[in-house]
């Protein structure tokens, strides 16, 4: 191990300082965040990460089918990317010397551009998805002269306000003023409706998630998003792919649109693209629409952005993109994937709220729905007053605390909630995960525990 990581924290003085603690969090970050943990009984210190793992300072295991919401595609920690990471602090090189040509970009650019496409030739780097997003809008009016931006029903593209003008759940927008004007919603998978919308010539933009994760993983067909690039390209509407959860081998293949053959003008990544380790994304699009923003001398660092290209981030990217093809996790997440979803199936036969399972590679979803008999419905629907998604946090906290395995609902709908571990996931995992879901689901239908308790959180979170 490498003494200087293992030394104590030291404070800007010199002095050792003390181990981070919820207590220093909520009072210098967000204590609502703590409190909500705290009710959910899932406020843990965890000593390390490796794998599918994460290991608790009380001693438990917990097995992680959430991936930090599909950020560690590679698994937590991965080696070789560490050790690129250690490699490249070592060797004190220019991190982000910012009038310089960083080499690492430029090569990062290119293993990104050649495996997303033949159209997609130049890179913007950024540390976000948000941000790429932000970089889509901008690049999408230059290159059109149109302002309007079109977006699906239940999108989640990020909480920055350009983002969140992209979104219409009225739970992440509210209470943020005006957003950005010229946007317009129009459902998901409804060709009509986008037909007529961008007929209009208004728009600089259409921009959708291949698949659409916080929605509860919604997966359309592939006449949809073929009719999409068609209709975009008719109208001279710039085609964006917001690839954030579902690129990078997530759902099988590099980019989820290379299941559906379409090739998108603009790719948004982020979130695994540096293994979990250091903030990066990248935007991928056409030499068109690249030189309708950087066309001069003048306007040569016009849209930029300080961390964009820093070598760690860099040298992270590289690293993970020789983790995803060294171990096939691509190939790997299809086969896993299919395996989940058939043990998912096979376990939840039968149970009468489980209303569907479904995905594409390792995203993929349980969709539960109001139960029919008098006795569950009575509490279920006692619940759904209280707080729409108080039934599918019960799940999670559940799974977490009885079963030990870490998921989450998904943003856009309470009612399905995520299976998306890390692409190293083995199949004896899978099979942990899948009898962990099955013994709390059949808590939910053969036990009041289950509905008594999810009234007590419902009384702790009134309280706080």
């Amino acid at each position: 191990m490498n003494p200087v990581l293992s030394e104590a924290p030291v404070g800007v003085r010199g002095e050792a300082v003390a181990e981070p603690s919820s207590a220093l969090y909520s009072s210098y970050v967000n204590p609502q965040w703590v409190k909500l943990l705290n009710v959910l009984r899932m406020n843990q210190q965890y000593t390390h990460c490796r794998g599918a793992e994460l290991f608790t300072a009380d001693g438990r295991r917990i097995l992680d089918f959430l991936s930090g919401y599909c950020v560690h595609n590679t698994g937590h920690n991965h080696p070789d990317i560490v050790a690129a990471l250690r490699a490249e602090l070592e060797r004190s090189g220019p991190g982000m010397l910012q009038s310089h040509v960083p080499d690492l970009a430029g090569q990062l650019a290119e293993e990104l551009c050649t495996r997303a496409g033949e159209q997609l030739r130049k890179a913007f780097f950024c540390s976000s998805g948000s941000e790429g997003v932000e970089t889509a809008i901008k690049f999408s009016r230059a290159h059109t002269g149109r302002s309007g931006l079109l977006y699906a029903s239940g999108a989640f593209h990020g909480l920055t306000c350009g983002a969140l003008s992209l979104m219409g759940d009225p739970s992440w927008r509210d209470g943020f003023g005006p957003l950005l004007p010229g946007t317009e919603e129009i459902p998901f998978g409804d060709l009509p409706a986008l037909q007529e919308t961008l007929a209009s010539r208004r728009f600089a933009l259409l921009i959708l998630e291949p698949i659409q994760a916080e929605a509860g993983i919604r997966i359309p067909t592939r006449e949809y998003l073929a009719s999409c690039q068609a209709l975009c390209r008719k109208h001279g509407t710039v085609f964006v792919l917001d690839e954030v959860q579902t690129g990078l081998a997530r759902t099988g293949k590099f980019l989820a649109a290379h299941h559906f053959g379409v090739q998108p003008d603009v790719v948004v990544l982020a979130k695994a693209l540096s293994g979990g380790l250091v903030p990066s994304a990248a935007v991928l699009m056409t030499d068109s629409i690249y030189a309708s923003v950087y066309d001069s001398l003048q306007r040569a660092i016009v849209h930029t952005s300080t961390f964009s290209e820093n070598a760690l981030a860099m040298r992270a990217g590289l690293a993970t993109l020789q983790v995803l093809d060294r171990e096939q996790l691509g190939l790997r997440a299809l086969e896993m994937g299919h395996y989940l979803r058939g043990r998912l199936r096979e376990s939840l036969a039968g149970y009468e709220m489980v209303k569907e399972i479904r995905g594409q590679g390792l995203l993929s979803g349980i969709e539960f729905k109001p139960p029919r008999g008098l006795r569950l419905r009575a509490a279920f629907e006692a619940f759904r007053r209280i707080h729409r998604g108080l039934f599918g946090q019960m799940l999670v906290m559940r799974l977490f605390n009885d079963q030990h395995v870490l998921t989450q609902i998904c943003g856009n709908n309470f009612m399905v909630l995520k299976a998306a571990p890390p692409l190293v996931v083995s199949e004896a995992q899978v099979d942990e995960f899948v009898n962990a879901v099955r013994a709390v689901v059949e808590t939910v239908h053969s036990s009041n525990t289950f509905w008594s308790d999810a009234l007590g959180l419902a009384r702790r979170a009134v309280g706080i």
